[in-house]
């Protein structure tokens, strides 16, 4: 996803819309709608307005959208709660449901015997969730060592 559908999806999708989310910015419901508005070339959405509006929402995609353009892959850092036995049980799930889910893309490209550019980015997508949660298991690991 682009880091502006990002923005405009985030806003969008918060219960209520940009006329209830605007106000806890600091802004009226027009003026978000305009800073969102992946066609409007006089209104932008500043850094720090959307830092702000993924710790209201509580949604990280700008944060992805942007990570994934610079090719990286986001990764949560787990609080100390966060860091045991079971958390990590769970992730490995999520890690085998999501190498599941590289496989099954790849050899839905291949299928045709051609591969085309919109097929390859489902690949990648599918890889990014893949290596999220394989960092994320890392990353809880480091936090139980002691």
């Amino acid at each position: 996803m682009h880091i502006t559908d990002a923005a405009y999806a985030v806003a969008h999708d918060y219960p209520g819309g940009t006329e209830s989310l605007a106000p806890r910015l600091g802004m009226s419901g027009a003026v978000l709608r305009n800073k969102v508005n992946p066609n409007n070339t006089t209104h932008h959405l500043t850094l720090a307005e959307a830092v702000r509006m993924s710790q209201i929402t509580g949604d990280v995609r700008i944060a992805e959208a942007i990570a994934n353009e610079l090719g990286f892959a986001l990764v949560k850092t787990p609080s100390m709660e966060e860091c045991n036995d079971a958390a990590i049980v769970e992730l490995m799930g999520a890690a085998w449901a999501t190498h599941g889910e590289v496989g099954k893309e790849i050899c839905k490209t291949l299928e045709d015997g051609r591969v085309e550019f919109g097929e390859v980015d489902r690949v990648e997508q599918r890889i990014y969730a893949h290596a999220q949660v394989l960092f994320n298991i890392s990353a809880r690991l480091r936090g139980m060592a002691e």
